[in-house]
């Protein structure tokens, strides 16, 4: 097929200090599975994580700072839908990530539908729930 000039959607990356910690976070959260390199050479040090959805990839930042939650600028986050968000809060404290809001663990019927937490780099991501019944 010729090349249309056609832009396409490739995948979301993630500047860290820890690109394998991070990717193997999203991994092990998403039911996916690692694929990348440490080579030192360029490409190395960059790590896709490979599931159903959108491919997440981590890059080497050594020099990473996460972004201050909520005061700081978050630059992009990840909108994650769950059905279950107790079980998706547990299973995100036990991988090492954050609860940012609320911080409590997830009570029946909350007024809001999303909820937000950190990877164990910073970034800031969001549970939503997929319809007003949820949760």
């Amino acid at each position: 097929m010729a090349d249309d000039g056609r832009i396409t959607f490739d995948c979301v990356a993630l500047d860290c200090a820890d690109p394998l910690g991070v990717a193997r976070f999203y991994a092990a959260l998403l039911g996916g599975k690692v694929d990348g390199t440490d080579d030192p050479e360029p490409g190395g040090n960059w790590y896709d994580v490979v599931w159903d959805g959108p491919r997440i990839a981590t890059q080497l930042a050594p020099d990473h700072a996460s972004p201050n939650w909520p005061d700081g600028q978050q630059q992009v986050h990840l909108d994650l839908v769950v059905t279950d968000v107790a079980a998706a809060h547990e299973r995100v404290l036990e991988l090492g990530g954050t609860a940012l809001d609320p911080v409590e663990a997830p009570q029946p019927r909350p007024e809001r539908g999303f909820r937000v937490y950190a990877d164990p780099a910073g970034h800031p991501f969001c549970f939503c729930r997929p319809s007003d019944e949820a949760w």
